[in-house]
């Protein structure tokens, strides 16, 4: 199939009119007729029928222009990518998976060093369960993923774990929220409500085995992937929370949320995958270095 025929349909088929397409085309009608119907013998089908002085569809035409629609959006947007491309200018384009487990103050923390590499970087970032980001990372269309897990067992990619730091597991609240109690922690846990991490998470694993080992039933009100919308809710005082205890300074000063308790079993840890077993890109390098030296202080 010649894509200049077809180009030629696309432009009649919203043209609505053979003499209206040829002048937006710059070619006479009887030129682009002719275009068109060789485009008609190679699929083998009619795609126009006409109608007084305008053209309609025919159901194979209809079906042709879904797909050129679909084909000429496409071009472009590549276009506009590469338009895009050349005014970035002198930065790298740092591509991050952020699996969706890793809470969203922590995945901050760890990136935003990296706009301040000795390479001025433009970030984009994806976010998504981690095997989803993995096999994004195998063809290359990822630099680096971070996620609060290791690279999993069922999972064959050649790539590499670079853990960045860890942090054992806090619970925290409004101070609205922590009055109406007179329990301490962790009793208190089956008194006021909670808010778990959601079931996928390998922290709420590990959380509901503590809660059971210690016989708590938390009274749960709320279970959510996205820690960022657990954290809006316990601002809002409407449930204790969990979170690595790396953020306690900043959930203070940023949420008002205070630490009640910190479970020193739990260790939530986190790690920078990639293809390279040595570390060559600045920003990557940055992330590491930062994680390591001013996060978790390892």
């Amino acid at each position: 199939m010649n894509f200049k025929h077809l180009h030629y349909f696309w432009v009649a088929a919203h043209a609505g009119a053979i003499v209206r397409a040829g002048e937006q085309l710059h070619i006479s009608p009887q030129t682009l007729s002719g275009q068109i119907k060789l485009l008609e013998e190679a699929l083998d089908r009619k795609l126009f029928r006409k109608s007084g002085r305008t053209i309609e569809l025919t159901d194979a035409g209809r079906l042709v222009l879904d797909y050129a629609d679909e084909i000429f959006s496409l071009g472009s947007e590549l276009e506009s990518a590469v338009r895009r491309e050349n005014e970035s200018g002198a930065q790298t384009r740092f591509r991050v998976g952020i699996a969706d487990s890793v809470p969203k103050a922590i995945a901050y923390r760890l990136l935003e060093p990296a706009l301040s590499a000795s390479v001025p970087v433009r970030m984009i970032c994806h976010e998504g369960k981690l095997h989803a980001l993995l096999a994004q990372l195998a063809v290359h269309r990822l630099d680096l993923i971070i996620t609060d897990a290791p690279i999993p067992a069922d999972v064959n990619i050649k790539a590499f774990n670079h853990r960045l730091g860890r942090s054992t597991l806090g619970c925290f609240g409004a101070q609205t929220l922590i009055k109406a109690s007179k329990k301490r922690f962790p009793l208190l846990l089956g008194q006021l409500p909670v808010l778990l991490p959601g079931t996928e998470s390998a922290v709420r694993r590990k959380l509901d085995h503590w809660l059971a080992s210690h016989a708590i039933s938390p009274h749960i009100v709320g279970e959510f992937d996205d820690g960022a919308m657990a954290m809006a809710f316990g601002r809002e005082g409407r449930g204790l929370l969990f979170a690595p205890t790396v953020l306690e300074s900043q959930l203070k000063a940023e949420h008002k949320l205070t630490m009640i308790g910190q479970i020193k079993t739990i260790v939530e840890e986190f790690f920078a995958i990639s293809i390279e077993r040595h570390i060559s890109h600045p920003a990557v390098a940055t992330i590491m270095s930062a994680a390591r030296s001013e996060l978790f202080n390892e």
